[in-house]
């Protein structure tokens, strides 16, 4: 009898739960052809014209701003120059460059690109594309991007102003797939010491990342240096297989749990060739996401040290929903989690997404990047690690180990006011253009212009004389004076990059650097997990 009852039970449960599914399926049902008769009747019955295309883009866009932070919807335009940088490459011409005086100048030409086969040159002025002027013609920078990109295979003419030569030059350059490069700078930042600076996580980040470390192996890396500030994240996969290069076969990396999504646990292989290595993280509160796995996986399995200031705190995951014109949905699905159960998102509301945008401000007034003693935990949100029992905190990015703060000494409104009119940057474009073959004759080593170089005098009074005529003044002799040491550093940064690439800006300017000073200092002093 009991078993009877059981039965029926369990009948009764499904037919219920049969029920709700059916009756669920017609409220979705309802609301779909809701939402249609909607968009139907407004393009039909409105009294202006309307945009159909954009009246369904704003719908969706109205829909998703009503829930988490970074559900989004993207055009077909948008979705394009968002997967450039994550995809590894993009087609066109191979040159880096920069705008002076409304006119292009290549900074550098991508190395074995096809601008540098065809012989054009840093300080080169590409003038018109196509017989179409392109220079002094007030053209925005996304229009001269667009008729300088191309299919890879297809030919563009190009007409270069150089200087020492009178007539205008022209080459014909044919357009090719173009690397986007994900790690920023590699180089040797003391003996046995690697520094590697990762900018986001792409499709390529792994295949960079694994080049990087075979490259400071030849030159006798021991340790590393990771630096993951301002990362804003990508890929998961990507963060998965940097996290992997450190940790013991079988190593929780992350997990991702949602509502409608199983947990999904990532390990490691143990094939990694950092095992052995110590390693320090860099972190800011403008490292997020992707960032926010690798830190948090090697925090958890005590595996390293991290140093810097407490993560931005972006722990959801996306999935990509192609639409049918080449637009996409990018839907928040499930939260990720740390190998010690830690989630990083940190609180929001939803619908409130100006509030949330506006944290790392409020971060700053309310002293928490300045100041420690202003970051405070609720003790639910204490976790351990899962080696040495070490206690860490979720509910809102990862905090470092070793705290550094933000010097706002350093940026003085006058040198805010500079960099936000650009001054700085034309400046330094104007003084490599006009110096390049002298200083490449001064310096043909990068080393013996990190040592040996100053930023004259004259290009500070240029710079400073620039500013003035934009309105930008110090307020007294003492505001000019605190602002000179960054300023000097930033330039000579610049000129190292103009010269040669990322990696020796990097160089310069990680010298003066405190999150950078801490982590050398904490590998040399320290004993790390």
């Amino acid at each position: 009898m009991k078993t009877m009852i059981k039965k029926l039970i369990v009948i009764v449960g499904v037919l219920v739960l049969m029920q709700d599914s059916a009756q669920a399926q017609v409220r979705n049902d309802l609301q779909l052809r809701k939402l249609g008769m909607a968009e139907m009747a407004t393009a039909s019955l409105y009294v202006d014209e309307v945009d159909e295309e954009k009246l369904v883009e704003d719908a969706i866009r109205g829909m998703l701003e009503k829930l988490d932070p970074h559900s989004q919807y993207s055009n077909a335009k948008e979705v394009k120059e968002m997967n450039e940088p994550l995809n590894g490459n993009f087609e066109g011409i191979g040159v880096q460059f920069n705008m002076i005086d409304d006119t292009l100048m290549v900074i550098q030409p991508v190395t074995n690109g096809p601008s540098e086969k065809v012989g054009i040159v840093a300080g080169d002025r590409i003038v018109s594309v196509n017989d179409t002027a392109i220079a002094g013609v007030k053209m925005t920078k996304e229009e001269i991007m667009r008729r300088l990109r191309g299919p890879k295979g297809t030919k563009v003419e190009l007409g270069v102003v150089r200087q020492g030569i009178k007539d205008r030059l022209l080459f014909t350059v044919t357009r090719d797939k173009i690397p986007v490069k994900s790690v920023d700078a590699v180089y040797m930042i003391r003996p046995g010491v690697g520094y590697i600076r990762i900018g986001n996580f792409g499709a390529t980040t792994h295949k960079e990342f694994v080049e990087a470390v075979s490259q400071l192996s030849e030159q006798g890396m021991k340790d590393l240096v990771l630096d993951l500030q301002e990362n804003g994240g990508g890929y998961l996969q990507a963060a998965v297989n940097i996290a992997e290069e450190f940790l013991e076969k079988g190593d929780l990396i992350v997990y991702t749990e949602g509502r409608r999504t199983p947990r999904q646990e990532y390990r490691a292989r143990g094939e990694g060739r950092l095992m052995k290595s110590k390693v320090v993280v860099l972190v800011d509160e403008y490292t997020a996401s992707a960032a926010e796995i690798v830190t948090g996986a090697i925090q958890d399995q005590d595996r390293g040290l991290v140093v810097g200031r407490r993560t931005f705190g972006k722990g959801l995951v996306q999935r990509p929903i192609d639409l049918p014109d080449g637009s996409m949905i990018r839907l928040t699905i499930a939260h990720y989690y740390t190998p010690s159960g830690r989630c990083i998102q940190k609180p929001y509301e939803k619908g409130k997404q100006k509030d949330y945008a506006m944290d790392v401000v409020n971060r700053l007034r309310n002293g928490e990047l300045t100041n420690q003693d202003s970051i405070h935990f609720a003790d639910s949100l204490k976790f351990e690690t899962l080696k040495q029992h070490r206690t860490v905190y979720g509910g809102g990015g990862i905090m470092p180990d070793y705290f550094v703060p933000l010097d706002t000494t350093r940026y003085t409104p006058f040198h805010r006011q500079l960099a936000a009119k650009g001054v700085i940057i034309q400046q330094n474009l104007r003084y490599v253009d006009n110096n390049r073959q002298q200083l490449k004759k001064a310096y043909k080593q990068f080393d013996q212009f990190k040592q040996h170089y100053e930023v004259p005098q004259s290009l500070i009074d240029d710079l400073i004389a620039e500013g003035k005529k934009q309105g930008v003044e110090p307020k007294d002799a003492a505001e000019l004076e605190k602002s000179l040491p960054y300023l000097r550093l930033q330039l000579k940064a610049l000129v190292a990059r103009d010269l040669w690439d990322m990696s020796e800006y990097f160089s310069v300017f990680n010298e003066e650097s405190e999150i950078v000073k801490k982590a050398l200092e904490v590998l040399g002093s320290q004993p790390l997990p």
